[in-house]
């Protein structure tokens, strides 16, 4: 009987956890171990693209490129890990509850936002986290249209001043004109704890993401939270009422609700505790990656962030050491030295930084045609051919060179 590495996710850590374990075995050539992947779909959905307004190429299907390098792929909704006897309990799409056992684990079940317990936010508050909830902004926003004309339709508030509430505000100008009017007298407000634009992001980058937003007319009201949302807008914890129709949640994240039932150790996410090959501390059998991994990407005192430059990385680093475990052969600790970050600033550009302290070394033109190359070419899977797949799971390229 066949030995089973078990994958819980499509995401970036998933899809690139199943490649880099199966180039290993295939190194060894291996036909003893077999990878399993189990996701809702076979298609890897590109988070990071939901701000914008065309949905339409951020799916990626993944059936033609699992098909050819090997990886099994189950559909269905994990439900419950029994670390204790190697089992992950699914909901398949038919309704109907399965057990796969396995191995080696490797959790990449990604994250959700975080929302708080706030009066209204359920009801009214939109999100672009997931793929249905960027539709189902993109069709509240087609239908404003149809709407007659008033301050609270044409005012847009983005909750959250981080990097997808940035993005999202300052691609807000643009939709809402395409859909009310270029003379439309439109309005988009950042609501944000920080005490300066952008301060979130660091005071270098700070100073160009407040540029962007005074040229493109995005606003931002700051050091109050969001105490309550209704159908007609938002009311601020200092007593401030501001009218929109239209709110968008985008603070915080949170890992995966499955990280719970994995003992061991996590942080302020949820994100599990992982050792440099990403084995969780204290399991046998059980590795984390992407957005459930806690792990060290230097010796200098960073951690991934939860962003698909790291998970993409953690994915090829967790599928070789999950492979190298069951082959008895070693690992390649995870080592991701090189952040970046090129932030989306809508129709002013965008602005690409290095280092940790985010230096600022593209903006505008230049740092919006690299954004689009990262968007559309990059982050995307490899091609549907064997050794081009595999070869692209080595775990040594860097993301970023």
């Amino acid at each position: 009987m066949k030995q089973q590495i078990l994958i819980i996710g499509a995401g970036f850590g998933g899809m690139w956890s199943a490649l880099s374990a199966i180039r290993l075995l295939d190194q060894h050539q291996r036909l003893d171990i077999a990878v399993t992947l189990l996701a809702p779909q076979a298609e890897l959905r590109v988070r990071p693209r939901f701000y914008e307004t065309d949905l339409t190429t951020t799916v990626a299907p993944l059936g033609p490129l699992f098909d050819v390098v090997g990886v099994q792929f189950v559909q269905g909704c994990a439900t419950r890990i029994d670390a204790q006897n190697r089992q992950v309990f699914y909901r398949s799409v038919s309704g109907e509850q399965s057990t796969l056992a396995y191995d080696r684990l490797i959790l990449a079940s990604g994250s959700q936002v975080a929302r708080p317990p706030l009066a209204g936010i359920d009801r009214f508050a939109f999100d672009v986290d997931s793929l249905e909830s960027a539709q189902k902004l993109e069709a509240h926003l087609q239908g404003l249209r149809h709407r007659p004309s008033s301050q609270a339709r044409n005012t847009v508030v983005v909750v959250g001043g981080g990097f997808t509430g940035i993005e999202t505000a300052t691609e807000m100008p643009a939709r809402l004109r395409a859909i009310l009017g270029s003379q439309a007298d439109i309005r988009v407000i950042i609501v944000d704890m920080g005490k300066q634009v952008g301060s979130v992001m660091g005071e270098q980058i700070a100073t160009v993401i407040a540029e962007a937003s005074d040229t493109l007319g995005v606003t931002w009201k700051l050091g109050s939270p969001v105490s309550m949302v209704d159908e007609q807008g938002v009311q601020l914890d200092n007593g401030e009422r501001i009218e929109a129709s239209t709110v968008v949640w985008t603070v915080g994240v949170k890992a995966s609700p499955l990280t719970q039932q994995i003992d061991g150790e996590r942080d302020a996410f949820g994100r599990l505790h992982v050792d440099r090959n990403l084995k969780v501390l204290g399991q046998d059998a059980v590795y984390a990656t992407g957005d459930t991994a806690y792990a060290a990407v230097d010796d200098l005192g960073n951690h991934a962030l939860m962003t698909c430059q790291h998970a993409i990385a953690l994915g090829r680093s967790s599928g070789n050491n999950a492979a190298a475990d069951l082959l008895g052969v070693q690992p390649i600790p995870y080592s991701q030295a090189k952040y970046v970050t090129c932030l989306d600033l809508g129709a002013w550009g965008a602005v690409f930084t290095e280092g940790w302290e985010r230096k600022v070394v593209l903006t505008g033109k230049e740092g919006k045609e690299l954004k689009m190359q990262i968007n559309t070419q990059w982050i995307y899977p490899p091609e549907a051919k064997r050794d081009i797949a595999l070869a692209a799971a080595d775990p040594l390229i860097p993301v970023v060179a």
